[in-house]
């Protein structure tokens, strides 16, 4: 369970980061690039004494890897474009209620964790209605009148982070067998996103859309110190559960989100509808619903 709440303060960090930049002129797709290969220093620095980081182009998780950390870069893309042409609300929604392609894999086709009863079910379906309410803000007029025709990008960005998310989850399951592995295969997708990154910002360079300024590599390490841990965390709080991604998966999409709107609120100012105050309060139910057992656990 700690590693399940250090996973959700440390992906609140990197919204703070996000929301940060932009009164500090940070260039935020330079910061996102460049953030990878701090990432994957950060994961060097981790990995355990004598152990050393080799890719074996052999293996099939490799590839994978190497696909997953592209994917990544894909997700970021596809989630910056859906909020330029489809709106901030609909590309939240498809984020946060993409947890269901995981959760169903993991119900259906990994299988392992715990036996799910009928509270956990429920808690599941209050899940899903407690992201959709607690992400929820009315239409912005400033969103093209042509964001209708671009409907599949939430689309998009919905499959991308949920097929990443189960990716992530198959990977664990099957791949991840000790505790020394989770290291190296972690930096292995970290590395398919600093190529992906790179390939990107050449490409953005050679077109005159960017140039380098020294306030994009400090973000990239304010960016890639928590982004790194949050996914290591994360990957052993899967672990831990057995890679049940039935549980993990809704508590920390829930998590980050009841964190996040704490810390919006607290130190942003930033305003609560109802319908957003009756999606937390939701959440914190599915949670106590979802974990109930665990937390039954924890109190005996």
């Amino acid at each position: 369970m700690l590693y399940l709440i250090a996973s959700i303060l440390l992906s609140v960090m990197l919204l703070l980061n996000f929301r940060l930049f932009p009164r500090f002129g940070v260039n935020t797709t330079q910061a996102i690039v460049f953030n990878y290969p701090i990432c994957f220093l950060t994961g060097w620095l981790l990995m355990p004494t004598g152990q050393s980081f080799s890719i074996d182009f052999t293996q099939t998780w490799t590839w994978m890897a190497l696909a997953l950390g592209v994917g990544f870069i894909v997700t970021f893309l596809l989630s910056g474009a859906s909020t330029q042409r489809s709106g901030i609300t609909a590309t939240s929604l498809a984020n946060n209620l993409s947890l269901v392609i995981p959760v169903t894999f993991s119900l259906l086709v990994l299988g392992g964790g715990k036996v799910f009863d009928g509270l956990n079910y429920l808690g599941l379906v209050l899940a899903l209605v407690a992201v959709g309410l607690s992400t929820y803000k009315a239409p912005e007029q400033s969103v093209s009148s042509q964001a209708g025709n671009a409907i599949w990008l939430p689309i998009a960005v919905f499959l991308m982070y949920g097929l990443t998310n189960t990716t992530i989850n198959y990977m664990n399951v099957h791949y991840i067998t000790a505790a020394d592995q989770t290291v190296p295969i972690t930096l292995t997708m970290v590395l398919g996103a600093i190529i992906a990154g790179s390939v990107l910002l050449a490409v953005r360079f050679v077109q005159g859309k960017e140039r380098l300024e020294g306030r994009n590599f400090v973000a990239a390490v304010t960016l890639g110190i928590p982004n790194f841990l949050s996914f290591y965390t994360l990957i052993l709080a899967l672990s831990a559960f057995g890679g049940n991604g039935a549980f993990v998966y809704p508590v920390y999409n829930i998590g980050v989100i009841l964190v996040a709107a704490l810390t919006a609120t607290l130190f942003f100012g930033e305003k609560l509808s109802t319908l957003n105050k009756l999606g937390l309060a939701m959440a914190v139910l599915a949670i106590g619903l979802i974990s109930w057992q665990e937390l039954s656990a924890l109190w005996a």
